[in-house]
């Protein structure tokens, strides 16, 4: 099939974008995302209209019953030992029950909010801070890279949740991926294991606020301003400013 007929391509960004296209199918247009700059234009012109109609609706808090809600949905008393964060988190992703921008939200909010700890926010008792926070999975759906900076910050924390293989003479360079479809822009470059804080270029205000997705390439050098990925993404997610 070719994904990048102009019509099939629009309805296929518009279905990812949505979160109706699921399965085999949303795996294999997520492929073709990661290698095509027409299928990432696309979706950024999909995310700008129907950001439109998100920003006419007024903000709201969620309820705490709301997050006892998801908390016991999500990990309910066993009499065994129970699974840990990283392999729920790996199955949940790994399913994609969720899609599409609020699918991105739904889990950084849910990571944040139930294991503030990976990288280092309030506890679950107090409010979430204002903040750019950005979820990145490997090709095969799995967690591996978790990213925050607070509103008006110049710094990036990064917590990797599984570790990055990066060859020998290469980096791992994260890249930021604005909403209107135009050429990714560097950020800084991903510690291969632990955690590490990136030195950003301005506020993250001023570089995250028209971002929706944060992706990661293997270069061989650390990329300078106005430099474009020299291969496909091997990480990338969704990034969601909270509040």
């Amino acid at each position: 099939m070719n994904y990048l007929q102009p019509e099939r391509l629009d309805r296929l960004a518009r279905e990812y974008v949505l979160g109706t296209l699921t399965g085999g199918a949303r795996r294999r247009f997520e492929r073709v995302l990661r290698s095509s700059p027409a299928a990432s234009l696309a979706v950024g012109a999909w995310q700008q209209r129907f950001s439109v109609l998100a920003a006419s609706v007024p903000p709201l808090q969620p309820r705490e019953a709301t997050w006892q809600g998801l908390e016991r949905r999500l990990f309910p008393a066993t009499s065994g030992k129970a699974p840990g964060f990283g392999a729920w988190l790996a199955g949940l992703l790994s399913a994609r029950s969720l899609g599409g921008a609020l699918a991105g939200v739904l889990l950084c909010l849910a990571v944040l909010r139930l294991q503030p700890g990976l990288i280092g926010l309030q506890p679950p008792s107090e409010a979430l801070p204002q903040s750019y926070v950005g979820l990145l999975s490997d090709t095969e759906g799995r967690p591996a890279v978790l990213a925050s900076s607070l509103r008006h910050g110049r710094q990036l924390s990064v917590k990797l949740l599984q570790p990055v293989v990066v060859p020998a003479g290469r980096v791992a360079q994260l890249w930021a991926l604005p909403r209107d479809g135009s050429a990714p822009f560097p950020v800084g470059v991903v510690p291969d294991h632990g955690s590490g804080v990136l030195a950003l270029a301005d506020s993250s205000e001023k570089l995250f606020f028209n971002v929706t997705r944060l992706a990661v390439s293997l270069e061989a050098a650390p990329a300078l301003a106005g430099a474009a990925p020299s291969g496909p993404f091997v990480l990338i997610g969704p990034c969601v400013k909270l509040w």
